[in-house]
C-alpha cells in the first residue's frame, strides 16, 4: 500500500435532503440525514475499509497494528444545510 492518506468528504443533496460521500476509500458510501450521523457512519466503517480494501493480506500480515492505521482526512462543512 503506498497511500496512507485519505480524504472523505460529505456533501449535501438538496433534492434528497441529505449528505453523501466522496472519497477516495475504495467501498465508502455514507448517506446521512445530519452531519453527525454522517460522521459516525464514516469514522466506523472508514478505517476497515482501508485495511480491508487497500491493503493486500501480506501487507496486513508484516505490519503491526498501529501501522495498520490509516490517516483519514475529515472537515466537517462550515455550515450545516437548512
Amino acid at each position: 500500500m503506498t497511500q496512507r492518506v485519505f480524504h472523505v468528504t460529505a456533501i449535501w443533496d438538496d433534492d434528497a435532503k441529505a449528505y453523501y460521500c466522496d472519497s477516495d476509500i475504495i467501498g465508502l458510501h455514507v448517506e446521512a440525514r445530519t452531519i453527525d450521523e454522517f460522521e459516525a457512519v464514516m469514522l466506523d466503517v472508514a478505517p476497515g475499509l482501508v485495511v480491508d480494501n487497500h491493503m493486500s493480506a501480506e501487507e496486513r500480515a508484516a505490519r503491526s497494528k498501529e501501522d495498520l492505521i490509516p490517516t483519514i482526512l475529515w472537515q466537517r462543512p462550515a455550515s450545516k444545510a437548512a
